[in-house]
């Protein structure tokens, strides 16, 4: 979305028409990911515990909906990975619908025109900003991966875990 502003700053795209798509797609996918949560996940309950699944995680995860469900549906918009999965865990949650909405409206003006109009604005001030765009992407990349990251590494059995996953990884790699 940076770099589709970016463009735009350089005349590829218009503006106006890539910041309300991009709000909207971001509404409206995120409204899919809830509804999708809302309607499969209830089966989760329904399942028993194994390795990967443990009803007391889906409770866990509902009570953090209910203290922390607002602020997750906005922030998480600029987290990768965890974008996808918050609007379905919303739904899986139970969020009351018209809170998710309007969290969800906010957290994708945030987002979906925040963004695109950062790379518009920087794109439009700084000349010859077409050498710089290849570090800023990654600086973007950095910051938006950071926090992600830090909250991972620095739990102690998010670390082990990584560890034994990499470990694994390696090693079917190496039999091949």
């Amino acid at each position: 979305m940076f770099t589709a502003g970016f463009l735009s700053s350089q005349g590829v795209f218009n503006i106006y028409i890539l910041v309300l798509l991009f709000f909207i797609a971001a509404v409206f996918g995120d409204s899919a990911g809830y509804a999708f949560g809302r309607k499969f996940g209830k089966r989760l309950f329904e399942r028993k515990n194994s390795l990967l699944f443990h009803k007391e995680n889906l409770l866990k995860t509902r009570r953090f909906y209910d203290t922390h469900g607002k602020k997750t549906i906005i922030l998480a918009r600029f987290l990768p990975v965890v974008r996808t999965f918050a609007p379905i865990v919303a739904g899986i949650a139970d969020m009351h619908y018209p809170t998710f909405l309007l969290y969800n409206v906010i957290g994708g003006l945030l987002w979906g025109m925040g963004i695109t109009l950062a790379g518009y604005f920087i794109g439009s001030l700084i000349p010859n900003v077409d050498k710089y765009l290849i570090p800023i992407i990654l600086g973007i990349i950095i910051l938006s991966v950071s926090p992600t990251a830090y909250h991972v590494l620095k739990e102690k059995e998010s670390r082990e875990g990584l560890i034994k996953m990499a470990k694994r990884i390696f090693n079917k790699i190496l039999k091949k």
